[in-house]
């Protein structure tokens, strides 16, 4: 159970975290400045991380295993940082930006998960999915 429900809690303490530090991001700096040190610094911590728990101490040779996901993911990442520095600079308000991404998100990748990886939509994901594009009305009025 432990080992289901860790990378949860860890996907939601550093998401709060994620949005204070986006929220944070100084007005005056370009987006793409300070991702170049936050890069730096999750580059690092990677490196770190690697030799600290990984077993495997050859990085070459992992690096050897890798497809193009990563490298697609540089790219995703990096759009998906800067898209929430500016909408917090735009003045998104914390409380609700990331609410109303999340119930559009919600739905599209419902889709995707249909599409590309042949997941079943239940009647009660389709009205999960209709009450947040509801409450989406609410949040933004």
């Amino acid at each position: 159970m432990f080992s289901y429900l860790w990378p949860m809690a860890l996907i939601i303490v550093t998401n709060i975290l994620y949005q204070i530090c986006a929220k944070s991001v100084p007005r005056g700096i370009s987006p793409f400045a300070s991702l170049t040190v936050t890069y730096l610094v999750g580059a690092v911590a990677s490196g770190l991380l690697y030799f600290t728990l990984s077993s495997e101490t050859d990085l070459w040779k992992e690096y050897g295993k890798l497809n193009w996901a990563p490298v697609v993911l540089g790219f995703v990442i990096t759009g998906l940082e800067a898209g929430w520095i500016c909408a917090y600079k735009a003045g998104w308000p914390i409380s609700t930006g990331f609410l109303t991404q999340s119930a559009f998100l919600a739905v599209a990748l419902l889709l995707v998960g249909y599409l590309l990886y042949h997941e079943t939509i239940s009647w009660s994901k389709i009205v999960g999915a209709v009450f947040c594009l509801i409450g989406l009305v609410f949040l933004n009025r």
